[in-house]
């Protein structure tokens, strides 16, 4: 998957850490509103890292986790699904407003592979100081350049540059910021 080569989801070792994954994100979801620190206990253990000051609010559902990294100060809203068959790399001081979709997994074009079963992930990276609106979806392989605004609503199907004002289906740059 990392490699960004095809494989199967259905791989007994991939399975077995999205079980992993599964009842961490049933514990996270369940918590009460005053058990932060639970929550951030929980999330320590199934990401690859969650830095210093980052809060993430219930519910949320990923993948497997341990592809997802979020930095210090970063704030993700209400109900947002981060697909991490490759690497998530969230900076420093970002916003991630409810419903947000970050995809990585992906699948062939040609048919025949596609109904084989196989797929392929690209990593997603969103750079420090990012603020993505609510309801945004970025597709697999996309980087948003550092202190980019992404308005709500928006897919995002290309890397955005730094410092810029973005929107729309497909997103587009609307000015620089």
């Amino acid at each position: 998957m990392l490699a960004r080569e095809l494989y199967l989801a259905s791989d007994p070792e991939l399975v077995a850490e999205d079980l992993r994954a599964q009842d961490l994100l049933f514990r996270f979801n369940a918590t009460r509103p005053d058990a932060a620190e639970e929550r951030r206990a929980l999330l320590v253990e199934l990401f690859d890292s969650f830095a210093t000051g980052a809060v993430l609010k219930p519910s949320f559902r990923c993948d497997y986790g341990r592809n997802i990294a979020i930095g210090a100060n970063t704030f993700i809203n209400y109900d947002c699904v981060f697909l991490d068959c490759n690497r998530i790399t969230i900076g420093r001081e970002v916003q991630i407003a409810p419903r947000v979709q970050i995809y990585t997994a992906t699948h062939p074009l040609e048919a025949a592979a596609r109904r084989s079963g196989v797929e392929y992930a690209l990593p997603v990276a969103i750079e420090d100081g990012v603020w993505l609106g609510g309801g945004v979806i970025v597709c697999p392989g996309v980087t948003i350049g550092e202190n980019t605004v992404v308005g709500a609503g928006s897919v995002v199907t290309r890397d955005l540059p730094a410092g810029v004002l973005a929107v729309g289906n497909p997103c587009r740059v609307l000015r620089t910021l």
